[in-house]
């Protein structure tokens, strides 16, 4: 009778995932989700998705850049992503005199595709477990010998998978290091930049609506992959052709229905599932509303001078759109973890957990000690969450001229060992890096930002976590002298004194510029940072890592690992789920899809975030809807169920069929703490529908040639319903 209760209670608590939750590692849905995907509506097998003996779905997916999804979409290496994940690239090639973010861009051929230096679509080769490999010989350690044991032979793994320069081979841990896979990578990087539309529809609702729903952002772009003569990776070059991929992307204009099976592959970048309470309660409590805190007062900087200067508008774009993310999706997050009382359910599976090992002697000897650790070691670790956070976005990620200095060197020691050639070279990369760095960069906002962030950083830690002169000169001096004193007297806010310096930099001006007063304070506070607050805040993180991987083996047992998926960790995965509105609040009910008449509706409101161009107000009052009208209407997005994350920006939404009928962008702000807990309930992806991509094309850009490369099946009649 102890044991049937002890069942029945764990799986009222139960971190197993059914349904629509999960983020699955491809070579493992034969074992554990093909079944319930076909039961959903699936029409492939296993095969089609991930193989390695044949053409597959894996095959037309891409690391698109540093943190998105990409897919291909024709036998000519086009490529589809986000807008988002296009945008830095998009800005590269903008000026007042080219505003592509503001009026778009479109290739109207390919000699005027544009390259984008170090930007890369990276195709996965193959997966797979290496677990033993990565253990082996490790019987016997701990701690850190332990560690380099498991890293020497990770590098081992690495190298062997990696026979040239365009394969790119990584050793990924799972399960907080209870399992480790390979993957191998073909590089790309000669990715042009064929499409984007302008900002008002690849941005459309802006700030107001992002993470919300009902949504109409045209949040897409277009890019293609160029190979050598023998469809090999190759560097920029005129002589490069479009790469022909193994596979691509066939796309529905079928549109889909409320109960329709949908699937997202692509690369989430990170989930935390597994955490403890006390970890769910930190964050909930103090780590989000202290970011929070901060990114406010820089946004209300941001916000500032971008409404009073339109090239400040464009230089600070990119940094707005990084900054708010996360702003807004910290705050959703807080919300749906008291929603569903988060901390108290950890709490409860984590007595169950006790439960559970309590019954046998053996168990209670491996695990006996985890809950208690976790106790102890997060009580040491809150303090110095905080400071982690304070310096991460204050003094790190906060002001553009201290990210500068992190290029300049410490101290003159090694320039000498440099030979001329190579001094030269630093100079070039050196002049390189101010071009790039003043082209984004605003004197005035920057100073805002400086002080206002930096008043917060000296206000809200205690004086321990910050260097002496920090706190007399912040205590000493007003804003207006701060400025004077401190930001103004430096060389980095006078890009023609830096490139002065840069021309003729050698040690005489390595030495010179650790007295600028900019260099001094960064350096100041870096260096507290390092001695006084990152190693203390990484030796409790690696506690406790080391309990959370022993906690995650005990998880493994007790659930049998049966339907347990590993956190995202930017590798490729397949989530599954269908398509369906929601409920956020009472009384207020959600249907699954939008269309232009809400961007027009929208428009009318007068907000700025809902301009568009006036060719789509002209397109939607001639009724000039081409082949995507649908009962009068034309389809913008669609939401569905499915567990997804950052990474998955640009990822394909695919049908039954396997075929892309829309493209992943964002997720609702009610179920933004999927990364922490998932609630089918509330947890929605939103999906750019394939047609409005289309119709974005066609009729709005004219470049309707893109079409002509597309597979482009199911055309729709205009009888045909989206609800």
């Amino acid at each position: 009778m102890k044991k049937i209760l002890l069942v029945i209670v764990v799986l009222s608590v139960s971190i197993l995932s059914f349904g629509k939750e999960g983020m699955w590692v491809p070579t493992l849905l034969d074992k554990y989700t093909i079944e319930e995907m076909q039961d959903m509506g699936f029409q492939l097998d296993a095969e089609d998705v991930y193989s390695i003996n044949q053409n597959s779905l894996k095959d037309a997916i891409v690391i698109f850049g540093k943190g998105c999804t990409g897919e291909i979409i024709s036998e000519q290496g086009l490529l589809l992503t986000n807008h988002h994940c296009g945008f830095s690239a998009i800005q590269s090639h903008s000026s007042l005199d080219h505003d592509y973010l503001s009026d778009g861009f479109w290739a109207m051929s390919k000699d005027e595709e544009l390259p984008n230096p170090g930007l890369t679509a990276k195709f996965l080769d193959r997966m797979e477990d290496v677990t033993d490999s990565v253990l082996v010989g490790t019987e016997g350690l701990q701690g850190a010998e332990f560690q380099e044991k498991v890293n020497s032979n990770i590098v081992k793994i690495q190298q062997n998978a990696s026979d040239n320069e365009n394969h790119e081979a990584l050793v990924k841990p799972l399960f907080y290091g209870n399992q480790y896979f390979l993957y191998v990578y073909n590089v790309f990087t000669d990715v042009r930049l064929v499409g984007a539309p302008p900002r008002s529809i690849g941005k459309f609702g802006g700030d107001t609506d992002n993470w919300m729903w009902p949504r109409h952002t045209g949040d897409f772009s277009l890019f293609r992959v160029y190979a050598d003569e023998n469809n090999e990776p190759a560097p920029y070059s005129e002589d490069n052709v479009p790469y022909q991929p193994k596979n691509w992307l066939s796309i529905s204009l079928e549109g889909v229905a409320p109960g329709d099976f949908m699937m997202v592959m692509g690369y989430p970048g990170s989930t935390r599932q597994y955490l403890p309470s006390q970890a769910i309660e930190m964050i909930k409590n103090q780590s989000n509303p202290d970011r929070i805190k901060i990114r406010t007062a820089k946004l209300n900087v941001f916000n500032k001078h971008m409404k009073a200067d339109p090239k400040v508008r464009i230089q600070y774009a990119s940094k707005h759109a990084r900054t708010s993310n996360s702003w807004k999706r910290w705050k959703g997050e807080i919300r749906g973890l008291d929603r569903l009382k988060a901390v108290e359910r950890k709490q409860a599976y984590e007595a169950d957990f006790e439960t559970w090992y309590l019954h046998d002697d053996r168990l209670e000897a491996t695990y006996g000690q985890v809950l208690p650790q976790f106790e102890k070691l997060y009580v040491d670790l809150l303090p110095f969450d905080k400071a982690y956070n304070y310096y991460q976005e204050v003094v790190f990620r906060g002001i553009d001229v201290f990210d500068l200095i992190t290029y300049l060197p410490e101290n003159d020691r090694g320039w000498e060992r440099l030979d001329e050639k190579r001094q030269e070279l630093y100079r070039k990369a050196l002049s390189l890096k101010l071009t790039e760095f003043y082209d984004d960069y605003d004197q005035a906002t920057d100073q805002d930002v400086f002080i206002s962030l930096l008043r917060i950083l000296r206000s809200d830690l205690d004086a321990s976590f910050l260097p002496s002169q920090f706190v007399e000169l912040f205590d000493k001096y007003d804003d207006e002298k701060l400025i004077r004193k401190v930001y103004q007297k430096s060389a980095l806010v006078d890009p023609q004194k830096m490139e002065e310096i840069a021309g003729s930099f050698d040690e005489k001006w390595i030495l010179k510029l650790q007295k600028d007063p900019l260099v001094e304070l960064f350096r100041a506070l870096k260096t507290h940072y390092a001695n006084n607050i990152e190693h203390v805040y990484n030796g409790i993180k690696q506690e406790i890592d080391a309990v959370q991987k022993v906690y995650m083996k005990g998880i493994l047992a007790l659930e049998k690992e049966e339907r347990l998926y590993p956190d995202a960790n930017f590798t490729l995965r397949v989530a599954y789920g269908q398509v369906e509105g929601y409920q956020p609040y009472d009384g207020v009910n959600y249907k699954h899809y939008t269309t232009l008449d809400g961007i027009i509706e929208k428009n009318a409101t007068g907000n700025p975030d809902y301009e568009i161009p006036q060719k789509l107000i002209d397109l939607y009052e001639a009724r000039d809807f081409g082949t995507y009208e649908v009962n009068g209407e034309v389809p913008v997005a669609y939401i569905a169920s499915i567990h997804t994350t950052g990474g998955n920006s640009g990822s394909p939404a695919l049908n039954a069929q396997g075929q892309l009928v829309g493209l992943n962008f964002d997720r609702c702000w009610e179920g933004t703490m999927s990364d922490l807990m998932f609630d089918p309930e509330q947890c929605r992806n939103i999906m750019l529908d394939a047609r409005y991509i289309l119709f974005i094309i066609e009729k709005f850009a004219g470049a309707g040639y893109l079409l002509d490369e597309m597979d482009l099946v199911g055309v729709q009649s205009t009888a045909e319903t989206v609800n």
